[in-house]
């Protein structure tokens, strides 16, 4: 499978868990500051997807699959002994489900684009901030009381969670007032998966 991506971005979720699971991916590195996008060997990401954004998974029989929370399932799910998602009958299920969908919903798209684009000027990253505080105030009360996200023990959403609050570096962002936060982050980025992925991107020696 291929794995198009840029470094950093919301792509690096899943390619924190496929090094997890332990499944194999061709990266294919894609320039989002372009415009329109460009994959590595010159073509317009929209000849792979109509969509044009990264993450997108290129299965072996042709098939395309993107946003990230969809690549995310379809990866725990091809490895089900690695344990990145509870089982499918289960309750675990659903609250992964809830996970995922507040990261893409209340961090992911809080931190994005506002935070990213200094041409939206000043006040719009400010409001990006405040906004963000009590979305990290459920994190901080949840993470009090357990390790991961979701039944004590690492899942796609924690390789989520890492990849968009990651995104606190350099953008004006201190996490002290949340420490449990802070812990959860230092212990994630410890995992030997989280350390080969930022290595292969480029964004850890």
């Amino acid at each position: 499978m291929k794995l198009y991506y840029a470094p950093g971005v919301c792509s690096m979720a899943a390619h924190i868990s496929a090094v997890e699971a332990g499944i194999s991916l061709d990266l294919i590195g894609v320039n989002i500051r372009s415009e329109p996008h460009r994959v590595e060997d010159g073509r317009d990401l929209k000849s792979v997807s109509a969509k044009g954004l990264v993450p997108i998974l290129e299965l072996d029989d042709g098939q395309v699959l993107t946003e990230g929370v969809a690549i995310l399932l379809y990866l725990a799910d091809r490895k089900p002994e690695a344990m990145l998602a509870p089982a499918q009958d289960s309750f675990d299920r659903y609250r992964l489900q809830e996970w995922l969908t507040f990261i893409s919903s209340e961090l992911h798209k809080t931190f994005s684009p506002w935070l990213f684009h200094p041409e939206y000027g000043a006040q719009a990253a400010d409001v990006a901030r405040e906004r963000l505080k009590p979305r990290f105030d459920i994190l901080e009360t949840h993470l009090a009381r357990h390790d991961y996200l979701v039944g004590d023990r690492f899942s796609i959403a924690d390789a989520y969670c890492f990849t968009i609050m990651n995104w606190s570096n350099g953008r004006g962002i201190d996490l002290d007032a949340w420490p449990h936060l802070m812990r959860y982050l230092s212990r994630v980025a410890e995992r030997p998966s989280v350390h080969a992925t930022l290595v292969a991107e480029g964004l850890r020696k």
